[in-house]
């Protein structure tokens, strides 16, 4: 019994030195060797987020970083809402007679996607520069900013219309004064 359990015991750790022994695969592009995880998949828990890349440019390091923020703020934007308009043709014609015919076949697809958000509170969390000179930037929206904002707004727009509704009323008020002073005058 005890040889049974050593003989497992050799195999389990021979079988665990193989194992560990073999190299770690890494992504196919080496681009992307040593990428933090939120470049593939921007998640921050508690806000909305996205990752957004800029090619090294020879305008400096600032208009690199604007560059890849204003990407990772246009999939923010994707994210909040998007309008999509999209078109497929399919086209199939034959030509020719008995076995000289052929057949032509197309097939084309268009997208169009539009977004338009004004987005406060974004900023940037993490930079990375890949190995292949391309700058990554993971930027988060804090919902709670965006729900300052909309209350904000909210607020705003209630007041306004308050205000429309208040000039409303004083024009109608002067309106019939101005009717019953003509009515009492005879104008």
């Amino acid at each position: 019994m005890k040889k049974i359990i050593l003989i497992l015991a050799a195999i389990s750790l021979l079988a665990i030195g193989c194992t560990n022994s073999q190299p770690k695969k890494e992504l196919a592009d080496p681009c992307f060797v040593g990428a933090p995880q939120w470049v593939i998949n921007p998640a921050v828990e508690g806000a909305i987020a996205a990752a957004g890349s800029a090619q090294k440019s020879a305008g400096g390091m600032q208009f690199t970083r604007d560059a890849a923020m204003a990407n990772a703020r246009s999939e923010i934007s994707r994210v909040l809402e998007v309008k999509v308009k999209t078109m497929m043709k399919d086209f199939t014609q034959v030509t020719g007679v008995g076995d000289a015919q052929t057949v032509d076949k197309v097939t084309s697809s268009v997208s169009k996607q539009i977004s338009s958000q004004v987005l406060q509170g974004t900023m940037q969390k993490d930079a990375w520069f890949s190995p292949c000179g391309e700058l990554y930037v993971l930027v988060v929206l804090d919902p709670t900013k965006v729900a300052d904002a909309t209350k904000k707004n909210v607020l705003s727009s209630m007041k306004k219309d308050e205000a429309l509704w208040q000039q409303f009323q004083s024009q109608k008020a002067q309106n019939e004064l101005d009717a019953a002073v003509d009515k009492e005058f005879g104008q």
